[in-house]
């Protein structure tokens, strides 16, 4: 049996959980003449589309069958990840938290009570009703990951929409931003966001929307319309699970 390369195999597995559409599983087939490898396992493409918890582990048992049969199967796995997937080794920079603290008080806002709520997600976006089924998605991938999300016309608890909307990032564990339209507010919410240490997870439709100072950050793009939104849900649901752990 083939020793195959485990810190490899588990940077491969994060990328694919990461990134992974069932297209890309097909083609992998193909690529790699592993279809009947791929295709035969009954939990990794349902668990993809539902967004459960097992597939990572079931991305691990098929690496690991497709290694064992062709051990150089895990750099065709590699190589298809560097042209689909370019920026996966990349990380979320505002994920990392800076070695030195800073303690200020803002004069915009009031600092709301208590302290922030690990299993909130906020969401900054356009509110028109084009964004509505966005939104829909974004609950969805929320829900399978552990969480629940707002958006500021969630609630009203402020004589300003503003301080809401500050209210909300504050107390949120993570905040998940549509720069899809280069919507303004979008863009100054982010800056708050990302003030309060916040790990900001960006979507967009297009990404020359993305502000340029925002260019390091890596982003999950989708399609508006059905498959892409499921896409979106599966991706959001994984990136919002390795948040959680």
């Amino acid at each position: 049996m083939y020793q195959f390369d485990g810190k490899l195999l588990l940077e491969l597995k994060r990328r694919i959980v990461e990134d992974f559409t069932h297209s890309d599983w097909e083609e992998l087939g193909l690529l790699t003449n592993c279809n009947d490898l791929i295709d035969g396992h009954d939990r990794l493409k349902r668990s993809l589309y539902f967004g459960d918890e097992d597939y990572t582990g079931n991305v691990i048992t098929v690496l690991k069958q497709m290694a064992n049969r062709d051990p150089a199967t895990l750099r065709i796995v590699e190589d298809y990840l560097n042209e689909r997937y370019p920026d996966a080794t990349a990380t979320y920079v505002s994920a990392k938290p800076s070695e030195r603290k800073i303690t200020f008080a803002p004069t915009v806002f009031d600092i709301p009570d208590g302290n922030p709520e690990e299993d909130l997600i906020a969401v900054m976006m356009p509110f028109s009703a084009g964004f509505s089924p966005v939104y829909e998605a974004i609950k969805q991938a929320c829900g399978a990951s552990g969480f629940r999300c707002l958006r500021a016309d969630d609630i009203w608890e402020e004589s300003t929409i503003m301080q809401d909307i500050f209210s909300l990032i504050y107390r949120a564990k993570s905040v998940v931003v549509d720069f899809s339209g280069k919507n303004p507010n979008v863009m100054y919410e982010t800056g708050i966001a990302h003030t309060l240490g916040k790990v900001v997870i960006p979507i967009t439709q297009n990404v020359s929307d993305i502000p340029s100072d925002m260019g390091h950050h890596r982003a999950l793009c989708y399609l508006h319309n059905n498959e892409g939104l499921t896409d979106l849900t599966n991706k959001l649901a994984a990136k919002l699970r390795s948040i959680r752990a």
